[in-house]
């Protein structure tokens, strides 16, 4: 008898777990859905900003080249429908791009409960990257130090004396950074050119940010900070306001008006 109750109770318990995560599934779905509408409706997206009407550059020192942008949902344009900086430079400079973008993501080398809900892929930018086709001859990968990693805690960690990728510890954002810059340099030998978000109120973003600097001199990388270029985030809030939709995410215009040209600035700097 008590066998039965036993097994009635944790079959309760089962049916109540999957109540619970179905109900957590189907209300990240419909905010997701909601938010999308939101998104599409801000006055930074409207068709004015389509990537088809963006005018190609005439002789632009990049037209050809094979780019990889690696990220999570700034890479990917997740409040511009899609369309971030990456897309831009592949239309206005003749650039073969791949992005390998996935929103809620982290560099750090953990899985993303989120991610995989809402995106389908909880895999971290360490582990998509060494997935990406190392035939592929690219001439630069792009990779965002990623707001989601001092949003959700992330631990900073040490900078390794070493630059052997065993010796980096890629639970940490700092090990994972160096794991991806040595992964790109041995497999691809190109350039590795690291963009940061533009201003918003962080402490631990901006410790993230001067780390990344440190690691500039280590590995002679490119950094297009953003976040500490005084005179691109001196605009006034009305303008912010047309060019992010939060304080994160820019919209179609704030990527093509306002952050594309410092990315392909530095892109230039890096591969010619």
């Amino acid at each position: 008898m008590k066998k039965k109750i036993w097994k009635i109770i944790l079959i309760i318990i089962l049916l109540l777990i999957i109540l619970i995560a179905a109900v957590f599934y189907f209300g990240v779905r419909s905010y997701m859905t909601k938010d999308e509408e939101a998104k599409a409706a801000a006055p930074g997206n409207t068709s004015e900003y389509d990537l088809e009407k963006a005018e190609p550059l005439e002789d632009s020192p990049l037209a050809g080249k094979k780019i990889l942008f690696l990220g999570s949902s700034v890479t990917y344009g997740a409040a511009a429908q899609g369309c971030s900086f990456a897309d831009y430079i592949g239309r206005l400079d003749g650039v073969d791009v791949t992005k390998e973008a996935v929103s809620a993501t982290t560099l750090v080398d953990e899985f993303s409960i989120f991610a995989w809900i809402g995106y389908g892929d909880g895999r971290s930018y360490v582990t998509r990257l060494k997935k990406v086709d190392t035939s592929i001859p690219f001439d630069a990968v792009v990779v965002q130090l990623s707001t989601n990693d001092a949003t959700m805690g992330k631990t900073l960690g040490e900078i390794s004396a070493s630059k052997d990728r065993k010796d980096f510890d890629v639970k940490t954002i700092t090990g994972a950074i160096e794991f991806i810059i040595s992964y790109c340099s041995e497999v691809w030998q190109c350039p590795v050119i690291f963009y940061t978000g533009s201003y918003y109120e962080s402490d631990a973003y901006a410790q993230m940010v001067s780390r990344l600097h440190e690691l500039e001199g280590k590995w002679d990388i490119t950094v297009a900070d953003l976040y500490n270029d005084k005179e691109l985030n001196d605009i006034d809030q009305e303008l912010h306001d047309f060019y992010m939709y939060d304080q994160i995410h820019p919209t179609k215009a704030g990527y093509l008006e306002w952050w594309t040209p410092e990315i392909q600035e530095a892109l230039y700097r890096a591969i010619n």
